[in-house]
Formats: C-alpha cells, sequence, structure tokens
C-alpha cells in the first residue's frame, strides 16, 4: 500500500505542472548520448508521448553527427572539423541530408509511433519551414554549413491541429535551392521563437553548466542571461556548451519563456525537468521574477 500511495503522491506532485503546460509549446533539441543509447531513447520516447497525452505541444529537433560521421567513414570520405563545426563539401552535404533526413530522422518517427504516438517526420525543406544562408566563418571555408534567417512554421501549426508530433531534421534551403546542414541547437532555438514556444529543452551529455566541469556539485541550476558574458569570461561556459547557451540566449532574448539544458543521459530527464519541483539541469531565464 505505501508504494502505491508513492507512486499517487508522484503523480499529485506532477499534477500543477500538467495544468501549467497543458496546451503549451516546447521545442526539445534531441542528441548526444540519448540518441545512441537504446535505453536512453526509449525513455525519451515515452517521456515525448507522455507530454502530448496530457496536453503539451512537443517539437523535436534532432541532431545526428556521430552517424554522420560513422557513415561517412564507412564510405572512406574525410571527416573534417574546424571551431566544431563540420567542414561540407558537396558530397558531404548529400551524405548529411541522406542519414539525417533519411535515417535518423524516421528511426524516431518510428518509435515514437510505436510507443502510442503519432509522429510526423520533417526537414526544412517541407513547405519552406527553414529558409537558411551560408555560414560565414572568419578565415575558412566551411562549405554548406549554414544558419537560418527564416522560419515559416505552418507546417507545424497545420501538425499539432491534427495532434500529430512533429520531428524536424536541421536541414535547410536558401532562396536559389542549394541545401545546408545547420546547427540543431540553433534551429531548436529559432523554431521556438516562431512557435513562440514557453520552453525550449536542449539535451546534452552533462549535468548542465558547472562552475567547475569535474564537480556535478557546483552546478548551476538557474541561471540569468545577464550573467552569461561573467561566466564566459571565466571559462566556466566555454567549448561545445557555448552554442547552446547563445542558441538559450537568443531565445529568450525573442520571446521564449524559459530555457534548460539538460543531462539526456539520466533516464526520463524530459519528465524530471518539466513535472517535478526540484528539475534537473540548468534553467536559463531573462530577468527576475
Amino acid at each position: 500500500m505505501e508504494e502505491l500511495i508513492s507512486r499517487a503522491n508522484i503523480l499529485i506532485e506532477a499534477l500543477p505542472y500538467i495544468k501549467a503546460f497543458y496546451g503549451k509549446t516546447v521545442v526539445v533539441k534531441y542528441g548526444g548520448a540519448a540518441m545512441t543509447d537504446a535505453d536512453l531513447k526509449e525513455k525519451v520516447m515515452q517521456d515525448l508521448v507522455l507530454m502530448k497525452y496530457v496536453g503539451m505541444k512537443p517539437v523535436i529537433v534532432h541532431g545526428g553527427g556521430p552517424e554522420i560521421t560513422r557513415v561517412m567513414e564507412k564510405m572512406g570520405k574525410k571527416v573534417e572539423f574546424v571551431k566544431g563545426r563540420r567542414v561540407t563539401d558537396q558530397e558531404t552535404m548529400e551524405i548529411t541530408e541522406m542519414v539525417l533526413v533519411g535515417k535518423v530522422n524516421q528511426e524516431i518517427v518510428a518509435a515514437i509511433n510505436w510507443h502510442g504516438g503519432q509522429a510526423v517526420g520533417l526537414s526544412g525543406k517541407d513547405g519552406g519551414l527553414l529558409t537558411a544562408r551560408k555560414h560565414n566563418e572568419p578565415d575558412v571555408d566551411l562549405g554548406f554549413v549554414g544558419e537560418i534567417c527564416k522560419v515559416a512554421p505552418e507546417v507545424i501549426d497545420i501538425l499539432d491541429q491534427e495532434k500529430f508530433i512533429p520531428v524536424i531534421a536541421p536541414i535547410g534551403v536558401d532562396a536559389a535551392g542549394q541545401t545546408y546542414n545547420n546547427n540543431a541547437d540553433d534551429v531548436a532555438a529559432a523554431i521556438a521563437i516562431a512557435l513562440k514556444a514557453d520552453k525550449l529543452i536542449l539535451m546534452t551529455d552533462v549535468p548542465g553548466i558547472m562552475k567547475d566541469p569535474k564537480d556535478e556539485t557546483t552546478l548551476l541550476s538557474a541561471l540569468q542571461i545577464t550573467e552569461i558574458e561573467e561566466l564566459i569570461s571565466k571559462n566556466v561556459i566555454q567549448g561545445g556548451m557555448l552554442p547552446k547557451v547563445r542558441a538559450c540566449e537568443k531565445a529568450l532574448n525573442q520571446g521564449v519563456n524559459k530555457t534548460h539544458i539538460i543531462n539526456g543521459c539520466v533516464a526520463h530527464a524530459l519528465l524530471l525537468e518539466i513535472f517535478t519541483d526540484q528539475g534537473i539541469g540548468t534553467e536559463m531565464v531573462k530577468a527576475s521574477a
């Protein structure tokens, strides 16, 4: 009986959050170990389906870098990165689109559907969703690496009206029809802004922003964007965390209510962040309430 009461208490704890987020849009950037570990992947799919069934509007943007690298190496194609971005010639772009849109995206769609949801896969080419332009990196030509300059969310709105979960690959196209690969964190932020999302959640492989990257007890559970520059100057925010923080900063400055950087290596990380009092990871907000 005590175990049953404990389960009931968990539901009661979640109730105010279910009420608060009913009908709200939550954009999730899905990546890292949660995409490659079979057990973690299953937990994420269950979380997304549950979010939909309790009345939330999850929108998924996914990466797939490790899978792109694996396929390139299998094909004998050299893999090259500059400042954390993949150098992308025309052949690499074709491989990237094949992997992200044709493989990774459809695997996520199938997994959500298998767990009882209704998902539809998209790339930025569908319905003119993502208009991109060439990313300008000083002193180097990264090839067909892009950045998002426009989001047309109508296709997402239509899917939401029909109760589908959109699953989006970060492929965009410019006015001339050239395809670009775009950073998935940046795409998630751009889509969150366009949809006026209540939350943007970026999944990664670390607990969040930590003062000491080797000490999880130094996790910053809450952060205002006014603190970002100081933390960058002190090298608290650096490396792969920097573009995630910048994506959150941009989203907050353009209307998204809250952003979160969470550890996708934790089972049911999405539910723990959204539906519990304590939450996990680092919550970033624009200003004090």
